[in-house]
């Protein structure tokens, strides 16, 4: 049975924009002068992982820093804000998600942010994307090693028992898509509002919208 892999909360709703916001708040909760402007955040997304993006600006202005606790405090921002955001499924997502389900294509979110943030999400998501629609569920727990590391979908695979062949992933930026390929799967890109203006030289292709017949019928 072929699966589709979804790789990041932001390739559900667009939370890119609530993450940075966080992320400034956070600085200031802490004392830090720094203020992530959306050009800084969109080059900062070319990595991936909050607290080592947290640690590399501590670096770059000589500024001790205790990144784990800048990243918690992030954290509890972007979960309290997505309790209250108006949030909405991506073009096609929801689309997408049925159309496999009705077609017996098992899906799948492969990420490694915090379970607490994935709860979040798809609380704030309610009915318009039900947790049940996924047959599997992975993040921050389930695997020790944060994208670009291919730890995640190799995980999904094993427990889903599929082969790479006969799925396809889902990535909204570029280190989630070179953990797919680095996986031996087909990855299709899906930038959100900050990682619209990156290069993904890993995805087979990038898409504004989820078509679910063109997708799913890479599967077939």
């Amino acid at each position: 049975m072929p699966a589709l892999l979804l790789g990041s909360i932001s390739t559900l709703a667009d939370t890119s924009e609530l993450q940075r916001e966080a992320f400034n708040q956070a600085f200031a909760k802490h004392g830090l002068d720094w203020h992530w402007e959306r050009a800084d955040y969109a080059r900062l997304l070319g990595s991936s992982g909050g607290r080592r993006r947290i640690a590399d600006q501590a670096e770059a202005t000589g500024t001790e820093v205790d990144a784990d606790a800048v990243h918690e405090t992030k954290s509890q921002i972007f979960q309290a804000a997505l309790a209250h955001a108006d949030l909405t499924p991506r073009p096609g997502v929801v689309e997408t998600v049925e159309a496999a389900r009705r077609a017996g294509v098992r899906v799948a979110l492969v990420t490694t942010t915090s379970r607490a943030n994935v709860e979040a999400l798809l609380t704030g998501l309610g009915s318009a994307l039900p947790r049940d629609r996924f047959d599997l569920v992975v993040d921050a727990t389930t695997v020790d090693r944060p994208k670009p590391d291919p730890a995640a979908y190799r995980y999904a695979l094993e427990t889903l028992g599929e082969e790479p062949a006969a799925c396809i992933a889902v990535e909204d930026n570029v280190g989630g898509t070179e953990a797919a390929r680095a996986a031996g799967l087909r990855c299709v890109a899906f930038p959100n509002a900050n990682t619209a203006g990156h290069e993904f030289p890993a995805a087979i292709e990038r898409t504004d919208r989820l078509d679910d017949v063109a997708l799913l019928g890479q599967l077939t």
